[in-house]
């Protein structure tokens, strides 16, 4: 099966529905609703290098006690031999890979990622600062929303979970684009509500974002 990117994710089709899901939204706000969808937040190196050790530790203690007698000038070759193709192996294998990275370290990663990302893209530069980024990190499997402070102070925290909680549920049942769809939709309504859409407004950002 091929693997499952950021490019890939979403099919042309899917892509459009965003786009126009996007679109329509925005034309009812005078915020932007930007959904981004990312291979990985980081590439968390110390979870291979961890990996790497571990396996080869265990590779060379066992040939080491099987076929040299526990020795050590057995054991040392055969660890350094297999600690760089574990480590390769550990890289390529996402499964593996995220068992070995804390969940701390991930939600802390997928919140700085979606902080920096927010800021490249410039949703904090909009006219009312009404920027809502809506991160999709495939890797971690995790969706993280992030509003400006414009619309942030008049939102309670709890409805930025339920939206989380709507796209992440929706992935799980291989529903991703109509759950997305949904949350740009929530969004648009909160947005609405306190932020209509003027005369001049015009789409300052881009409507789906894939890297």
């Amino acid at each position: 099966m091929a693997k499952v990117t950021a490019q890939t994710f979403f099919s042309e089709d899917e892509r459009q529905r965003l786009k126009t899901a996007v679109f329509e939204a925005e034309k009812r706000t005078s915020g932007e609703i930007v959904p981004m969808v990312i291979d990985a937040s980081y590439d968390y190196p110390r979870a291979e290098i961890l990996g790497a050790v571990l396996l080869a530790l265990a590779t060379g203690v066992t040939a080491s006690w099987a076929f040299g007698g526990s020795s050590v000038w057995v054991f040392l070759p055969i660890f350094a031999l297999a600690y760089f193709p574990f480590k390769l192996f550990i890289r390529h294998t996402p499964t593996l890979k995220r068992c070995l990275i804390h969940p701390a370290e991930i939600r802390g990663e997928v919140e700085e990622k979606a902080i920096v990302s927010f800021l490249e893209q410039g949703l904090h530069h909009t006219r009312d600062h009404t920027g809502i980024l809506i991160l999709l990190s495939l890797f971690e499997r995790r969706v993280y929303v992030l509003a400006d402070r414009g619309i942030n102070a008049r939102v309670p925290l709890h409805v930025w979970e339920e939206i989380v909680e709507t796209v992440t549920e929706g992935i799980h049942q291989g529903l991703a684009c109509d759950a997305l769809c949904e949350a740009i939709t929530r969004c648009a309504e909160l947005l609405e509500e306190h932020f209509p859409r003027r005369a001049d407004d015009h789409d300052e950002l881009p409507n789906l974002i894939l890297g």
